[in-house]
């Protein structure tokens, strides 16, 4: 009898449940019927249906897949527009007899030239920023005290006496003035550099006279701070580049579109805290 009173029980529990679940849904469907809204959670949505198919996983025909091809075929397109080389000609002009630390204002020269601008090297080296700093040596032989070549040229540009050079802040000015274009690139990906080549522009870059790392390094006090450089200090016009090298024209040589090996010239580059200036637009004639 216990048992059959049970059974009745759980039967009246089941019915009531099945009843309370069936008016839910109707209520619910006679709430969209009224309202016209959508009811997702009872009929796959068109987004639903695609997030499934991106979701399957086995890459076929699937919205994941097209999307992760179009990326693809977009990625390849890019890669396709940039080419691989470029290689611009400039007029090469030699630093030698008269500016034998003048690798600076010649590779300035040779861009200015570029660009339509008829100025000569000597022309150019009055209107260049100098630091008159004297230099000033310690007990042992070694600089201590001497100019900024960040503010202007440091030494004798004839070296006559002792000579240094000059580094991209304190020339840009002088590019700057015949080119108001003109666009400081130093500390930007080496990648910037092939950019301003493909547009056309050449670049004058910081590099060494070997184009090699230099082994040497030399500090000394200036009244802005501590300068850290080499001697072997040397900058270029660069013109090109192709997958393995790049082209200059050396004012030290007098090489035209000199091929570097790439790695090569971007370690030594680096080194000389990748210093770079350029143009992007027309001169100021």
């Amino acid at each position: 009898m216990r048992v059959l009173n049970g059974l009745k029980l759980s039967f009246s529990i089941i019915l009531v449940a099945g009843l309370v679940f069936s008016g839910g849904v109707f209520s619910m469907l006679l709430y969209a019927k009224m309202t016209g809204s959508d009811l997702g959670i009872l009929v796959p949505r068109a987004d639903d249906q695609a997030y499934a198919a991106e979701m399957t996983g086995d890459g076929t025909h699937t919205a994941g897949g097209n999307r992760i091809q179009r990326q693809a075929e977009q990625s390849v397109e890019a890669a396709a527009v940039r080419p691989a080389s470029a290689l611009l000609s400039a007029p090469v002009i030699r630093q030698n007899p008269e500016l034998p630390a003048g690798c600076e204002i010649t590779s300035l020269t040779m861009l200015l030239q570029y660009s339509g601008i008829s100025k000569n090297k000597l022309d150019l080296v009055p209107e260049m920023k100098t630091d008159p700093t004297p230099i000033r040596f310690d007990r042992s032989g070694s600089i201590q005290y001497w100019g900024n070549p960040n503010v202007g040229f440091v030494g004798d540009i004839t070296r006559k006496q002792i000579g240094f050079g000059i580094f991209h802040a304190g020339i840009y000015p002088l590019l700057h003035k015949y080119i108001p274009s003109a666009v400081d690139l130093t500390g930007q990906p080496y990648e910037q550099l092939e950019d301003q080549i493909i547009k056309g522009f050449p670049v004058v870059v910081w590099t060494t006279i070997d184009f090699q790392l230099p082994q040497k390094w030399v500090e000394w006090n200036t009244t802005t701070g501590t300068v850290r450089t080499t001697f072997s200090e040397h900058a270029v016009l660069l013109t090109g580049f192709d997958q393995s090298h790049v082209f200059v024209n050396d004012p030290l040589s007098g090489q035209k579109n000199l091929k570097i090996d790439k790695k090569q010239f971007i370690a030594t580059w680096e080194s000389m805290g990748k210093q770079a200036l350029s143009y992007t637009g027309k001169a100021a004639h």
